[in-house]
């Protein structure tokens, strides 16, 4: 070591000192912001509940559908689990049964009681899949095993987007010229297109030919993908755009510095702002999106009861639910019963869903004003 030259360990430490001195002030700020900071708390309940979800011993198929002992026998192609349910005016038949309305045997509220020991308490109550009929779903089974795949579908749909938007936007907007009008007219293409429309359009057409669950995710996300990219390349490149004229690019620029290392060092990181702004609106949508889907009477996955968020939120709204309701209420008042509306069906999956998007929406604004200088208050 030549004298007065710093040890390795002390010049290691000089080198990173700026970086975590850059990090120590995100953070200072972001911790600033309450939202932010609940955002941050809920969705990190949700990546608990996301690697939990893959221990969680309920089977997509066994333990997400319970046939009614009320009812005729289970489907040879599926297995159910038996559960005793009893109608509201009639005694029970066992110690571990489980009360529903009249004339929907399939109907099972919120329990917190722990007296039917063979399954345990339905914390969120059952979901009506084929109303007034025998079959019905355990709808916390669903949410928990749902969030593996919600959120890996959102996670992977607006991730792959995204990036895609971000590199044909940083090439249109930098390089401008015959890239940009190529690029900026292959985006107007696709925009012009109804998202919705087009991912049905996709899985109508390959779906029959995809029957393997994981090949029908990516299949999915595929075509999400395709309908999402075109945003953010629109937002990107406005955003390049305007940057590429500021007076610390042009002296970047000036001191020799090459079109790599400015879009590395300056204009991509730049431009990040309003992606994470879009991000949050889109995260929370793909669920949204799947449900519309669904609720139309489009199967996207391989069979009905597949636990995922947009689902069970589409099968707690579906017509015949509320039709079923509405004429079983007016036979429970002519026999002097009353009424019972499944309000968990419809709370519980919606409320769910809310917290996600709004967790992701709370979480990006504060990185925003964490990171951009301009809006740190």
């Amino acid at each position: 070591m030549t004298k007065g030259a710093l040890p390795k360990p002390a010049r290691r430490e000089r080198r990173l000192s700026p970086q975590l001195d850059q990090y120590r002030r995100t953070w200072y700020f972001f911790r600033q912001n309450t939202l932010a900071m609940v955002g941050l708390a809920i969705l990190i309940g949700f990546t608990i509940l996301f690697v939990y979800s893959f221990f969680y011993p309920a089977s997509s198929l066994q333990l997400e559908t319970y046939q009614s002992t009320n009812g005729s026998n289970p489907t040879p192609t599926a297995i159910f689990t038996q559960v005793c349910t009893y109608q509201q005016g009639e005694l029970p038949p066992g110690p571990n049964c489980y009360l529903t309305p009249v004339g929907m045997p399939s109907v099972i509220g919120p329990t917190a009681s722990l007296r039917t020991a063979s399954l345990g308490p339905l914390p969120f109550g059952s979901l009506t899949l084929n109303p007034p009929g025998q079959i019905f779903y355990n709808t916390f089974d669903g949410l928990v095993k749902g969030t593996q795949w919600s959120i890996t579908i959102s996670v992977g749909v607006v991730g792959i987007g995204a990036a895609i938007g971000l590199v044909l936007g940083v090439v249109s907007g930098y390089y401008g010229g015959i890239t940009d009008e190529v690029l900026m007219r292959l985006t107007d293409i696709f925009l012009s297109i109804p998202g919705l429309l087009l991912v049905i359009i996709i899985l109508a057409t390959l779906a029959a030919f995809v029957t393997n669950l994981w090949d029908r995710v990516g299949l999915l996300i595929g075509a999400f993908v395709i309908t999402w990219w075109p945003t953010y390349a629109r937002i990107v490149r406005g955003q390049v755009l305007v940057i590429r004229e500021q007076r610390y690019v042009e002296a970047a620029r000036a001191s020799g510095a090459g079109g790599g290392r400015m879009l590395r060092k300056h204009i991509i990181p730049n431009s990040m702002y309003p992606v994470f702004v879009q991000l949050s609106l889109d995260v929370g949508t793909v669920p949204l999106a799947i449900a519309s889907i669904v609720f139309i009477g489009f199967q996207v996955f391989p069979y009905q009861n597949f636990p995922e968020w947009g689902t069970i939120t589409a099968f707690s709204a579906q017509p015949g639910v509320l039709t079923s309701f509405i004429t079983n209420c007016q036979s429970a008042s002519a026999l002097g019963l009353g009424c019972t509306f499944p309000w968990w069906q419809f709370l519980f999956p919606g409320l769910t869903l809310f917290l996600f998007a709004i967790s992701v929406n709370f979480l990006a604004d504060g990185l925003r004003d964490a990171l951009d200088p301009r809006l740190r208050r």
